[in-house]
């Protein structure tokens, strides 16, 4: 057992203890026997009622009948305030020592029937066996884990999380983390990390950076709000960045802003070509993005532009969870030749536009434009799905499909009817 288990257990059995003692501590005291003390009181208080009765047969005032019926029930009376003497005898000690076993079984079978404390179990395991490794790590003492702890890589994991939730204002174990996570491929565990890190430092240009690359890669290529504010607040603090620069290109090519694209680059062409040394390289591979980003042009300028709308009567039925998936297939069926995912707040009264080319091809080697030199009869749809399901599921809401020409460059789909 490990330590963490073994204090853990002992402290529990104590406090079961203690509240077994606290459980039989009135039993454990003898009462004093009970004392009526008014009884004197009460005898005086019939010695003169009887004492008046008697006056009142004597002057008349009543008759014998009822002389003696008060008498009768002023002796009821006083024989029903007489208390007898109780003496309470206390608990021996085989039924405190039941008390006690009953708290102590009790206790334990509430804490293991509840819920499964496995998880937790082991959490403190990794906490004895690699929480040293996982804080030398977010420290930055060692780069790779010991042969042995990287063996058990979710206790590892584990211990790291641990350890920075106990330092969570220690912006540099979050950035170790998001790290940690990147090299798994755990995008949304990583974004939530660095996110933790840029919280805590906002005006740090090395995370705000890190900040807006995780969040960039992790959405496929795609520069949302958040990670444009970032970039933003480091261009304002940095005009020069070449790193913020470069992120902008990509993020406005990647929303098919292409002019804003091309003004960045020659941005950062000026600011390279002002430094000394040899900079051909660098000038190199931008020339190359910049034909890349010509080419991206020239794809989704033989895309189709889709107008969607959505009937007034199934707004109401919209949720913020709720996703609108675009796709253009062939009418006979097999995956999509291009498909867009896009969440229900890019839907502005009821309405949106998007372009699907080349450029939102689900598969490298079956794109729109392969598609209409093929001559493949096409079909446009669209649905909205509160499950975030891109498969059609019963309540989801949809639109009739738009059969396409082979050279048509724009189309129109209404979304109006409920899947049954």
């Amino acid at each position: 057992m490990s330590p963490s288990l073994l204090l853990f257990f002992s402290a529990a059995v104590l406090l079961c203890l203690v509240i077994s003692i606290i459980v039989i501590l009135p039993w454990m005291r003898t009462r004093a026997p009970s004392d009526n003390r008014l009884m004197s009181v009460n005898v005086a208080v019939f010695e003169q009622r009887i004492a008046e009765l008697n006056d009142d047969k004597a002057t008349g005032l009543i008759n014998d009948e009822t002389h003696q019926a008060q008498i009768i029930e002023l002796k009821r009376q006083l024989l029903e305030a007489q208390t007898k003497s109780e003496i309470s005898t206390p608990v021996g000690r085989k039924g405190r020592l039941i008390v006690i076993i009953w708290v102590l079984i009790l206790s334990a079978m509430a804490y293991l029937l509840v819920a499964d404390r496995t998880s937790v179990f082991k959490l403190w395991e990794a906490q004895d066996t690699v929480g040293q490794v996982a804080d030398d790590l977010l420290t930055g003492k060692i780069s790779t884990p010991p042969e042995w702890a990287a063996k058990d890589s979710m206790a590892l994991i584990s211990a790291m999380q641990t350890n920075v939730h106990r330092h969570a204002y220690d912006a540099d174990r979050w950035i170790r983390l998001s790290e940690l996570f990147g090299m798994i491929d755990a995008k949304s565990q990583a974004v939530e990390a660095v996110s933790r890190a840029y919280r805590l430092q906002p005006d740090n240009i090395d995370i705000a950076m890190r900040y807006v690359q995780t969040r960039f890669f992790a959405a496929n290529g795609v520069l949302d709000a958040q990670g444009f504010d970032a970039v933003q607040g480091v261009l304002a603090k940095q005009p020069a960045h070449e790193g913020a620069m470069m992120m902008m290109a990509m993020g406005e090519a990647r929303a098919r802003n292409f002019d804003a694209a091309r003004q960045w680059i020659g941005r950062l062409r000026e600011n390279i070509a002002t430094k000394s040394g040899d900079r051909s390289e660098a000038l190199s591979s931008l020339d190359s993005l910049l034909a890349h980003i010509d080419q991206q042009e020239h794809q989704d300028q033989q895309g189709v532009e889709v107008s969607i709308t959505v009937d007034e009567q199934l707004m109401p039925k919209l949720n913020s969870g709720s996703v609108l998936f675009i796709a253009i297939s062939e009418v006979a069926g097999g995956p999509p030749y291009a498909a867009k995912r896009l969440p229900i707040s890019e839907l502005q009264q009821g309405e949106t536009q998007v372009t699907l080319s080349d450029l939102d091809a689900v598969m490298p080697e079956r794109t729109l434009s392969l598609a209409r030199q093929n001559g493949a009869k096409l079909k446009l749809t669209a649905h909205i799905s509160s499950s975030g399901d891109a498969v059609t599921k019963s309540g989801d809401l949809s639109a009739n499909p738009v059969i396409l020409t082979i050279a048509q460059k724009s189309a129109k789909i209404h979304i109006a009817r409920i899947v049954p």
